[in-house]
């Protein structure tokens, strides 16, 4: 049986899913949009189904799932407009980290792909004879990638413009994390730590060896203590603007190493999980019950969402990442490209941009597989049962036996990062910061 759709999310997979439609079949597409529902054409090879069906048996096989488990194991293929396979796709599954493909479209509509988050720096005394005769304010608007090399560089900023000692405190405002700290106490006492050499930890010093050799050591003593305040205080100098990586840097990271509260840090950033819900939805053309969620990370078995809609959703960012001269690709990782994070001990198939998805009795995979005979496959897998390891290891076999039927291409310029490769962010270089004293 086909499956029915919305009115209108067709023309989202005739865009992005790399099949053209043929000036005959243009009066059937509308003809599709203007009904009160919307059928995918099934694949015209009916043995796929019976790929999704063995894929199933070897599950039992296995003992990874129990037969009246397959009834919670999601599955949704297709290419273009064509439904390639599918299985319980429209049931919403506890998806893991697949929501953090539903934040990554929010906040890509929300800010743009070249939004900076800024953190100004602050005094709120004179500065003689290199101290500050006061409080050092930090006014935060929310970089979720404020880490040891931003803060060494904002040191080093201070001590070029004299400022070697703070006579007061360190007063934090708004939405300040250091290293996914985001307790303000605690991300304002490292962010102290980090401006003084002298007090580095091991870790520390590890984080500013991989520095541009001959970054200067920051050598900023902070008196007093960290207080956290809710306003800034009118009689504060502005002394430094600090940016940070452009938003489609940060979402590449989050999503390369499913980084938990670069997640919730974004979700917060759009208004919270009920935005990303109703957003990510709209964007992506599916029924909001199909999108179900608590937080922007995944955690908890409260999120759920259908494998018809994580596909839809990845959809939607290859359309918008178009308008921006850039693909899904350059927010999530790709196969042979990267070697950081969830890359890490999978075998799927190259040039493949994907996102992973785990909790304790829970593996997803989701992603764009470019092949030869079918042009962009886009896919979804939920499994839920207690053994991960096995389920990775067999959605990774899935694809390879899926492309070999399908035979693989070079690398698509549809869903390839723009650059050609995937390169790592550089962190803590001087001119993220803009001196205003």
């Amino acid at each position: 049986m086909l499956e029915l759709f919305g009115s209108g999310l067709i023309s989202l997979w005739l865009d992005m899913a790399g099949v053209q439609v043929q000036p005959m079949q243009a009066i059937d597409t509308l003809a599709w949009q203007a009904g009160p529902g919307l059928a995918l054409a099934p694949d015209p090879n009916p043995a796929r189904n019976n790929t999704i069906r063995e894929y199933l048996k070897e599950l039992e096989t296995l003992k990874l799932i129990k037969p009246e488990q397959a009834s919670i194991q999601g599955i949704w293929i297709q290419s273009g407009p064509m439904l390639m396979a599918s299985h319980e796709a429209t049931k919403p599954l506890p998806a893991a980290s697949l929501t953090k493909i539903a934040t990554s479209l929010t906040v890509l509509k929300h800010w743009g792909p070249d939004h900076k988050f800024e953190t100004l720096l602050g005094a709120t005394g004179p500065i003689k004879n290199g101290v500050l005769e006061g409080d050092l304010v930090v006014n935060a608007s929310g970089d979720p990638l404020f880490v040891w090399e931003e803060a060494i560089t904002i040191g080093n900023a201070l001590n070029k413009m004299g400022i070697k000692r703070v006579n007061g405190n360190l007063i934090i405002v708004g939405k300040f994390a250091m290293n996914f700290q985001r307790n303000p106490q605690l991300a304002g006492q490292a962010f102290q730590t980090a401006l003084n050499s002298a007090t580095w930890s091991r870790n520390i010093a590890l984080q500013y060896s991989r520095m541009p050799k001959g970054t200067p050591k920051p050598q900023v003593v902070i008196t007093g203590k960290v207080e956290a305040q809710e306003e800034v205080e009118s009689s504060v100098t502005p002394l430094i603007r600090h940016y940070s990586l452009p938003t489609k840097e940060l979402i590449n990271e989050m999503n390369v190493f499913s980084n938990n509260e670069m997640a919730e840090m974004f979700a917060e950033s759009v208004g919270g999980a009920s935005v990303v819900q109703s957003t990510a939805a709209q964007l992506a053309r599916v029924p909001q019950s199909e999108i179900q969620l608590i937080n922007g990370s995944g955690l908890g078995q409260e999120n759920r969402i259908s494998a018809r809609a994580v596909t839809a959703m990845l959809m939607a960012i290859q359309r918008l990442a178009a308008s921006h001269n850039l693909t899904v690709a350059d927010f999530f990782p790709t196969s042979g490209l990267d070697y950081r994070g969830t890359t890490s001990a999978r075998h799927i198939p190259k040039y493949t941009a994907f996102k992973t998805g785990t909790l304790s009795d829970v593996s997803a995979l989701s992603g764009v597989m470019p092949t030869k005979n079918r042009g962009l496959v886009w896919f979804t897998i939920i499994n839920k049962g207690t053994f991960v390891p096995g389920f990775r290891s067999q959605q990774d076999k899935l694809l390879q036996a899926m492309l070999k039927q399908l035979e693989p291409t070079t690398a698509s310029t549809d869903v390839s990062p723009t650059s050609g490769k995937k390169t790592i962010p550089e962190l803590g270089k001087a001119n993220h910061n803009e001196v205003l004293y």
